[in-house]
């Protein structure tokens, strides 16, 4: 299994357009960027792609152009979810996973294609080519929003998507009662920053290590954050197992 990081950027993405901060100044310099966070699943010759971001067709360029053959929604704000209509007269459009308000709201917004739609309630369990993935509701209001735990064998990945740090108990107690090996976890500005939907830097240290993830990488990352921060992940970082 291999896991590819497509874009680790907030809703606006690094270097921010019109920006002439220090933090944008140097990404523009170095030819560095984030696209808006989303990742790719690579397993047996299937792909899965989590969020389908507005990024998307570079995304996918960037990756080699594979076939996506599934798509997981963590919520319906547009930089999770709007670059699906990049699949049209692309290849076929893929099936969607997303819980159910999830998925109410992004069909109906993406009236315009004909997809495979799977609603799956939160705490429910489903397999996708030899993976086990479960939403779990996270804390991003006033929006539903589902964070994802992904198990294959021995390895448990997780995703807290956008979220504060204050999640719901019985999501906490589902990832905290499994040995995290790698954690996508939303880290949107350093600390000293209050976000009222968001973690901040600190406060995605401290929830990494509340959790007891071996490892992490912060993602959805404004350009307040500074390159080079340590555990913040970059575009097309890849892990394999």
């Amino acid at each position: 299994m291999r896991i590819t990081l497509l874009g680790t950027g907030d809703a606006i993405g690094t270097p921010k357009v019109g920006c002439n901060c220090k933090n944008c100044r140097e990404m523009v310099a170095r030819g560095w960027s984030r696209l808006r966070t989303s990742f790719i699943i690579e397993i047996g010759g299937k792909h899965i792609l989590v969020e389908s971001s507005p990024d998307l067709r570079q995304q996918l360029l960037r990756v080699g152009s594979p076939h996506i053959d599934a798509v997981i929604w963590s919520h319906g704000h547009y930089d999770h979810f709007i670059g699906f209509g990049e699949f049209y007269r692309v290849q076929k459009v893929p099936p969607a996973y997303a819980a159910p308000p999830v998925m109410d709201y992004c069909s109906d917004y993406l009236h315009f294609l004909s997809f495979e739609k799977h609603a799956v309630p939160a705490f429910e369990s489903f397999g996708l080519f030899g993976l086990t993935f479960t939403f779990f509701p996270v804390n991003h209001p006033p929006v539903y929003t589902c964070g994802l735990l992904l198990e294959h064998d021995d390895m448990t990945i997780a995703y807290t998507s956008d979220t504060r740090e204050d999640i719901p108990a019985d999501s906490r107690e589902l990832v905290a009662g499994r040995e995290i090996d790698l954690l996508f976890v939303d880290a949107i500005a350093p600390e000293g920053h209050n976000i009222s939907k968001h973690m901040n830097y600190a406060e995605a240290v401290r929830f990494a290590a509340d959790v007891g993830a071996k490892d992490y990488r912060c993602v959805h990352m404004s350009h307040l954050v500074p390159p080079g921060m340590p555990h913040a992940g970059y575009d097309m970082e890849k892990f394999c197992w």
